[in-house]
């Protein structure tokens, strides 16, 4: 028996309740039949237009939150891909037909993403519940009852107050993303020259209050022509991951200085990490470069491999010296080691997942829009490779991840 063929524009206006699609910028792409009949909107009056052009604030309620939390929540859906639901919302609507007449609505919406290949946001589901006639069946059964009103009345009271229990919250949060900020910049400083070669890194914390400092990287001359490089991931986002990371990067930092080779640095690093709480399954990544050799050699703890941009255009993952994550093993084991040689001209890059990874796909895509990424940029300089880098491969709206970046032209 042949599958029916079926039209899903057909299914999506024939859907029962109110259902819209918007763009990332809230803009209407369309809706079904019972969204505009129940709005009181024409196709033709909602397509192509901003939403809050078209559902505009009722101008004569200062206490009017609806615009505000319904924004709030799409532009939530849009930075982090997830769905979210709103409680139950008063929406005031012009009468088309009376200008100047608002109508008092009660929706109850779900806004949700529908996401492209790469994981980006490409449309919002906006569902709406429209409950206005139970509401005010409940308003006609309980106006006779001082009681009921007397309660409506500290239910409407407490409902604004708990709006502004989260505003001060917001602006709590904000505060404290700015000392978090301030935190990261003083533990991830700009890093010192090496020498004659030049080198860019970039930091961007994930979307969202305190979700800094869990990645760090580190540049350490070593004696003769030679640097040590290390990306790093902490578990976690906020205060105590920057302590976390603050403690492992000044390790590490000194091991280098010390040890014959990464491995042995990355050994070092573990022990220590085994006495610090919140250091277990950090991931990194630790690069030895030697000018005189022309050597990479390279160890990594369970954290994605350097990618090395050869000057003929070829891009290879330094993959061949992958090891658990600190604190995975129980006792203490040596960790591996490979090297590799590279020509005048090269690029090196280091990073943290926060580049490559995304919800619901594996890393090898991540890694190849990498490798595409630096192909199609790879002749300009460090500075101007990493913002194309980011550019490319993270989310217009931000990530939901931190992100540490080191370029180095070898």
């Amino acid at each position: 028996m042949r599958k029916p063929r079926i039209d899903y524009a057909a299914v999506f206006h024939a859907l029962p309740g109110m259902v819209a699609l918007l763009t990332p910028d809230l803009v209407y792409a369309d809706a079904n039949e019972d969204f505009l009949r129940l709005a009181g909107r024409t196709r033709e009056q909602l397509l192509g237009r901003y939403i809050f052009d078209v559902f505009p604030e009722n101008p004569n309620d200062p206490a009017a939150a609806g615009k505000r939390e319904t924004q709030a929540s799409m532009l939530r859906v849009v930075a982090t891909g997830e769905r979210d639901t709103m409680a139950l919302l008063r929406y005031d609507i012009e009468d088309r037909e009376r200008p100047g007449h608002w109508v008092e609505h009660f929706w109850s919406p779900v806004n949700a993403p529908v996401l492209g290949p790469d994981g980006r946001v490409l449309l919002l589901v906006h569902r709406v519940e429209e409950v206005t006639e139970l509401i005010h069946a409940r308003r006609g059964a309980d106006r006779d009852s001082s009681r009921a009103r007397v309660l409506e009345a500290e239910l409407y009271t407490r409902s604004r107050e708990l709006l502004e229990v989260n505003e001060r919250l917001r602006r709590a949060h904000a505060r404290d993303r700015e000392i978090a900020l301030a935190l990261q910049d003083a533990m991830l400083p700009a890093p010192t020259p090496v020498g004659r070669h030049r080198a860019a890194v970039r930091y961007r914390p994930a979307v969202g209050a305190l979700n800094v400092c869990g990645d760090w990287y580190d540049l350490v001359d070593l004696p003769g022509d030679r640097i040590a490089v290390a990306v790093g991931d902490v578990v976690g986002h906020g205060l105590e991951a920057a302590c976390v990371m603050g403690q492992l990067r000044s390790a590490l930092s000194a091991a280098a200085r010390v040890a014959d080779g990464p491995a042995r640095a990355l050994e070092a690093l573990g022990l220590y990490a085994r006495h610090v709480d919140g250091a277990e399954s950090t991931t990194v990544v630790k690069t030895f470069i030697d000018w005189d050799t022309h050597t990479l050699t390279y160890s990594s703890a369970g954290h994605p491999p350097p990618a090395l941009l050869h000057r003929d255009g070829t891009v290879i993952f330094l993959d061949q010296a992958t090891d658990p994550p600190l604190g995975a093993r129980p006792e203490h084991v040596p960790r591996p080691e490979a090297t590799t040689a590279f020509a005048d001209g090269s690029t090196l890059v280091l990073y943290t997942d926060g580049l490559v990874e995304r919800r619901r796909e594996g890393i090898d895509l991540g890694l190849a829009r990498l490798a595409d990424s630096l192909v199609r940029h790879g002749q300009a300089g460090p500075e101007a490779l990493a913002d194309a880098l980011l550019a490319d491969l993270l989310p217009s709206t931000g990530s939901t991840d931190d992100t540490a970046l080191v370029i180095i032209r070898l």
